[in-house]
C-alpha cells in the first residue's frame, strides 16, 4: 500500500508524534510511506530527525504555512497535487487543520482512492476572533465533503465537528492517539535520580506541565494560582517543560510575582528527558483551553504521575474526574488550585487515581491499538472504493 501523510508543521507536538508513530508502524508493516510537511522554524523544536529514523520518505512543502495566506495556500494546493500525481498513493491521510484543508482538496481533485483526515484538535475555539472562527467552520465543512473518512482522536472531537454540521455520521471513527507504553515508562529509580539533579527533596511537592509555551496551553493559569499553592506548600516547585513564543510573557509573570524560586523553566528537551521530568513530578497539570486529547496526560500516567486538567476538548476522556484524575471547568482557576491542593494533601488517593489512570491508559491508548485500527480503516475505505468502481 502506498500511503501519503500530510501535516502542517513537523514541530514537537502531540499531533506530530502521533503521525510519526503511524508512519513508523506502517513502514514496519511493509508499506511505502511518505510524510509531507511545511517549513519547521521557531522555538517549539523539530521532530524531523525523529521522522527520518522511521524510514519514512520526507518531503518538505515550502509553501505550506500555518497562517491563512491565500497565495501560499494556492501554491501549496498545486504542490500537493503534483506530489500526489508523482507518488500515486492509495491513501492520503491528512493531519492538522491547514494541511487537512488543502491536502484533502488536492487528494480529492486527484481522485485518490482513500482520503482520510484526523482531527487532532479543533481549529475553531471560543478565544478566536468570530470572523476567524466562522471561517474555519466553513472551511472544515467544505473539506469534509472532500474526504472519505474523518478520524477523531477522542469522541469529543467527532462530536464538536458534528455539532457544527461538519461531515456525515458515516464518515466518523474514533481512534485514540496512542503512545508506545514501553518507550514512555521510565525505570523505577528515575524519580529519585532526577529530583537529585534538580536539587529537590523526595517529599518536596512538584507540579508540572509538558506543553509548548502558548496562551492556549494554560501555563499562565498555573503561574497565577502558584502563590496560593505556595502559601499551603512553601517548598513547592512548578516545572514548565517545553518552549515557545509565549515564554517571555510567562517569565515576566514569574518575575512580577517574585516566584523565581518556585518555577523551573526546563525548556525544550528530548523525549527521554520529558519522561524523566514526568516521573519527578507529583502532579502533571494540563489546564489547556483547546486540546484534542492531552497526549502528555497519557504519558504522565505511564510515568506514574497523577493528572489534573480542564474539561476542554478530549481531556476528559483521559482525565476522568475522580476516576483517573481531577477535572475542572475550563478557565476555572479556583477549581484548578483546589484540585491540585487536594491531590497534594491526599497522597494515598493521588496514588490510587494515578494507578487507575495507568490501567485506563494501557487499555485504550497503546500505540498498537491505534495503528491496527488505522490499518483496518484504510483497508475498509479502499474496499468501499473498489465496490463503487465495480458498481459503475
Amino acid at each position: 500500500m502506498k500511503i501519503l501523510h500530510i501535516i502542517t508543521r513537523l514541530i514537537v507536538g502531540g499531533a506530530q508524534e502521533n503521525t510519526i508513530l503511524c508512519c513508523e508502524a506502517q513502514v514496519n508493516a511493509g508499506h511505502d510511506v511518505t510524510l509531507a510537511f511545511g517549513p519547521i522554524y521557531g522555538p517549539e523544536g523539530s521532530f524531523k530527525s525523529k521522522a527520518e529514523r522511521t524510514g519514512t520518505k520526507l518531503v518538505e512543502l515550502p509553501s505550506m504555512r500555518r497562517a491563512i495566506l491565500p497565495l501560499h495556500d494556492l501554491r501549496c494546493y498545486y504542490e500537493m497535487r503534483r506530489l500526489i500525481r508523482e507518488l500515486k498513493p492509495d491513501v492520503v491521510h491528512t493531519h492538522s487543520s491547514k494541511a487537512g484543508i488543502t491536502g484533502r482538496a488536492a487528494a480529492w481533485a486527484e481522485k485518490v482512492p482513500a482520503v482520510i483526515h484526523t482531527i487532532h484538535g479543533l481549529p475553531f475555539h471560543d478565544r478566536q476572533n468570530p470572523l476567524i472562527y466562522h471561517a474555519y467552520v466553513k472551511a472544515e465543512r467544505w473539506a469534509a465533503k472532500r474526504c472519505h473518512k474523518l478520524v477523531g482522536i477522542t469522541q469529543a472531537m467527532c462530536d464538536a465537528f458534528a455539532q457544527h454540521d461538519i461531515g456525515k455520521a458515516e464518515q466518523f471513527s474514533v481512534i485514540p492517539s496512542g503512545v508506545d507504553i514501553k518507550a514512555v515508562t521510565p525505570p523505577s529509580d528515575t524519580r529519585a535520580r532526577v529530583r537529585q539533579e534538580l536539587g529537590l527533596r523526595d517529599d518536596q511537592p512538584v507540579v508540572g506541565i509538558v506543553a509548548r509555551l502558548d496562551p492556549l496551553k494554560g501555563q499562565e493559569d498555573l503561574i497565577s494560582i502558584l502563590p496560593a499553592l505556595v502559601k499551603k506548600h512553601p517548598t513547592m516547585k512548578l516545572l514548565l517543560v517545553g518552549d515557545g513564543w509565549h515564554r517571555p510573557v510567562l517569565e515576566k509573570m514569574v518575575a512580577q510575582e517574585s516566584l523565581e524560586n518556585h518555577v523551573i523553566f526546563a525548556g525544550l528537551v528530548t523525549k527521554d528527558r520529558v519522561m524523566e521530568y514526568l516521573a519527578a513530578m507529583d502532579i502533571n497539570a494540563l489546564p489547556s483551553y483547546q486540546e484534542g486529547q492531552g497526549r502528555t496526560l497519557v504519558e504522565a500516567l505511564a510515568a506514574g504521575c497523577a493528572i489534573v486538567g480542564y474539561n476542554a476538548g478530549g481531556i476528559g476522556e483521559v482525565c476522568i474526574d475522580n476516576v483517573t484524575g481531577k477535572l475542572g471547568p475550563v478557565g476555572d482557576r479556583l477549581a484548578l488550585a483546589q484540585n491540585i491542593l487536594w491531590l497534594l494533601d491526599h497522597p494515598q488517593e493521588r496514588a490510587r487515581l494515578a494507578q487507575a489512570g495507568r490501567d485506563h491508559m494501557m487499555k485504550h491508548f497503546d500505540v498498537s491499538i491505534m495503528t491496527s485500527r488505522l490499518e483496518a480503516l484504510y483497508h475498509q475505505t479502499l474496499e468501499e472504493h473498489r465496490s463503487r468502481q465495480h458498481s459503475r
